[in-house]
């Protein structure tokens, strides 16, 4: 376990914990399917084998694990959107803006089906934050989601998320006090970071405001970018990712 403070002389300073977790396989059954929008898909999961699962950090992730038609397997990475492990439940949400085999597999389960996952391998735990800035596409929703439900009474979170129309906003059930911004584009322009750049700069930045981010990698670039040179916004306040790669299967990238 490693902790990390960016800033040891300013007490203010986020921290952020690397939780090291023993890497397991489990065997879970699938007990429920729902649309919860129209592109966003909902399985909720059950099995003893999620006795022992922690995930610490609301942007997690665990491998998907299906098998592949040439016998091998498919494994991709999501968010445990969900979890109680007395209740041995595990929900995932899977954004249906590709056909790629993760997703046809969601697409096609039914409760009974068995599905294996790996992780997650480790946690990122932040803390000494209670502003919040949550900037993503419809991959980082269920990570965007998770924090949002997760925050306490103290937490203030502002969220800015790409969908393709109105009919793919999601409410949230949360303790914080919850601003969502909703920045509409069709999903084949899903690499274009004009929508999310427009509602951001309409958005005042606090300080002491934790900037999360996560998108398509040029997307992310793009928004880091704004937020650093733009804004001149400190990077030790903002954790970006690369949530996938156009034209690239299974692929991330992560900004530093």
């Amino acid at each position: 376990m490693d902790t990390i403070q960016t800033s040891p002389h300013d007490a203010t300073a986020p921290k952020i914990e690397r939780v090291r977790h023993e890497l397991k396989r489990r065997s879970l059954v699938v007990t429920d399917a729902e649309r919860i929008t129209p592109g966003m898909l909902r399985l909720t999961l059950s099995g003893e084998d999620l006795a022992d699962f922690v995930s610490l950090g609301a942007d997690d992730h665990v491998k998907i694990i299906v098998p592949a038609a040439d016998g091998t397997e498919e494994r991709r990475d999501y968010t445990p959107r969900r979890y109680d492990s007395a209740k041995r439940t595990l929900v995932i949400d899977f954004a249906l803006h590709e056909a790629g085999p993760i997703t046809q597999w969601a697409m096609s389960a039914r409760p009974g089906d068995v599905l294996n996952i790996g992780g997650p391998r480790g946690s990122a735990v932040i803390s000494n934050v209670e502003r919040w800035l949550l900037i993503g596409d419809e991959t980082a929703l269920p990570a965007i989601g998770r924090r949002i439900e997760e925050a306490g009474a103290a937490a203030r979170i502002t969220s800015i998320a790409a969908v393709a129309d109105p009919g793919e906003q999601q409410t949230f059930d949360t303790r914080a006090a919850l601003t969502c911004h909703w920045a509409y584009r069709p999903l084949g322009e899903a690499t274009d970071a004009s929508a999310l750049l427009a509602v951001l700069r309409t958005v005042e930045i606090e300080p002491d405001t934790f900037v999360w981010v996560a998108a398509e990698a040029s997307v992310t670039r793009a928004i880091r970018a704004h937020l650093t040179e733009e804004r001149g916004y400190p990077l030790r306040w903002i954790k970006a990712s690369g949530y996938w790669v156009k034209g690239k299967a299974d692929s991330t990238e992560k900004f530093e």
